[in-house]
């Protein structure tokens, strides 16, 4: 099963709350995101078990700033995918974005640890994505809620990664800005697929901005012009986000399927 296959089988457990009928030992992994947070659960060769999601605002900017909470939602749905698969998880790994350090890149590890998950490992989130996606050689570009991440591999070898603070959340914050309309509101408009070509106008310029970001962390390292670019993360499944992307980058880029679970999918090959 290839990178992309594993991450469409990943969407279709997680729509339909159903398992996959695969051995142990399992590997889990918790995504604490600034929208969502989303469990997976993979065999020992990375296939994808079972897993589910929920929408939450629990962190922000990649800081864990409601613990109670995080730490219930992570209890849930653990809970939640035991109860599907009649075994109980006893690891996990997590992730933080590029550049967190002490108590807060703690935070999330304590989290999973509250939750009744023993933390095993955490890892920078763009580079989980790679993971997921298999990549030795290119730019994973992971655009969370509150963060743009970069992971540039080379020969399976990670050489550089950074972070700074633009991603979906500033998208939400613009619709509400230009219609009138609460945070909330705006984040039902970002997920509804028949809205995006009415308000990619609109939001054009923080799609922009995400390239522009991107670019400068890459300014003065040429070596990287050839690498092949991947982005991932939510906002990512906007339509036409990959080609206004590609334009204000001035290079092709690749959005791969269901974008938001291709790092959850990574950080539990981790677990």
């Amino acid at each position: 099963m290839d990178a992309y296959e594993k991450i469409n089988q990943l969407y279709d457990l997680i729509e339909q709350g159903t398992v996959a009928d695969l051995p142990g030992p399992y590997k889990v992994g918790v995504d604490l995101g600034t929208a969502d947070v989303v469990l997976v659960v993979t065999d020992s060769d990375g296939n994808p078990v079972a897993g589910s999601l929920r929408w939450a605002e629990v962190v922000r900017d990649g800081l864990v700033v409601d613990f109670r909470g995080a730490t219930e939602i992570v209890e849930e749905l653990k809970k939640e995918v035991e109860e599907r698969m009649g075994v109980t998880l006893e690891q996990g790994a997590t992730a933080i974005p590029p550049g967190t350090v002490g108590r807060n890149a703690l935070a999330c590890s304590h989290v999973i640890a509250g939750a009744g998950l023993e933390p095993v490992c955490q890892v920078d989130e763009p580079v989980a994505a790679a993971k997921a996606l298999k990549i030795s050689h290119g730019i994973v570009v992971d655009i969370g809620g509150g963060t743009t991440g970069i992971a540039v591999l080379k020969n399976g070898e990670l050489v550089f990664t950074a972070d700074e603070p633009t991603g979906g959340t500033h998208i939400s914050l613009v619709l509400a800005g230009a219609y009138r309309i609460s945070f909330a509101e705006a984040e039902a408009l970002k997920k509804d697929c028949q809205s995006h070509c009415k308000i990619m106008p609109v939001i054009l310029p923080v799609i922009e901005k995400m390239a522009t970001v991107v670019k400068d962390m890459l300014a003065g390292r040429n070596e990287y012009h050839e690498y092949p670019v991947y982005v991932v993360g939510g906002t990512a499944y906007l339509t036409g986000f990959g080609a206004e992307f590609s334009k204000a980058f001035g290079r092709q880029v690749h959005v791969p399927p269901h974008p938001l679970l291709v790092t959850p999918l990574g950080i539990a090959l981790f677990g």
